[in-house]
């Protein structure tokens, strides 16, 4: 597992999921069409086991690091955002990104975490790039990436599934001496 630190920004605090934010609640935001239709995990029908499962594969991870979101003002884990696979010969890693509790859309609450779990790769693992991918009609996380200074870089043409017909991947960066220009 990489080193991992509690990250606190105004309206969110990461810190490394454990086992108790496993609970039903997270199994129904997995299963939500609504909160689910961008992520992979809609593919099959989620349950405690095979989410306490993933926990577990991300905790024992020593390339990726899955941050719990939660919410300040409430104490409420509100959703996910993992930084990784980490690619140390390039100092290169993804990012990807959910707000289960459907409340929380549209409050900040995945910008700020974009924003804090950018800071951790570019000050603690010494990234020189974190990279995101969304889907094409994904539009509040296009604009969530663009506020935070990625840019889009590529078009995967017609590379996903998303109900009845394929369409387009686009591929978002930041660099790190973007990021630190922005006043990072």
């Amino acid at each position: 597992m990489l080193a991992t630190r509690i990250c606190k920004g105004e309206k969110v605090t990461l810190r490394q999921i454990e086992f108790s934010d496993c609970n039903e609640n997270y199994v129904k935001w997995l299963n939500d069409p609504e909160v689910n239709q961008y992520l992979e995990t809609k593919w099959t029908e989620q349950a405690l086991d095979t989410i306490i499962e993933f926990v577990d594969s991300q905790r024992n991870n020593s390339h990726s690091v899955l941050f719990a979101i939660i919410e300040n003002q409430t104490g409420m884990h509100v959703g996910n955002i993992k930084i990784g696979p980490v690619h140390p010969q390039y100092q290169h890693a993804d990012i990807s990104y959910f707000i289960g509790e459907k409340s929380f859309w549209g409050k900040g609450i995945a910008s700020e975490a974009i924003q804090l779990v950018c800071e951790y790769g570019f000050q603690e693992l010494d990234l020189h790039k974190i990279s995101a991918g969304t889907y094409a009609n994904a539009m509040g996380s296009q604009k969530v990436l663009v506020k935070n200074g990625f840019l889009k870089e590529g078009i995967l043409r017609v590379e996903i599934r998303f109900h009845d017909k394929y369409i387009d991947i686009y591929k978002y960066g930041l660099l790190r001496e973007i990021w630190g220009e922005r006043g990072n």
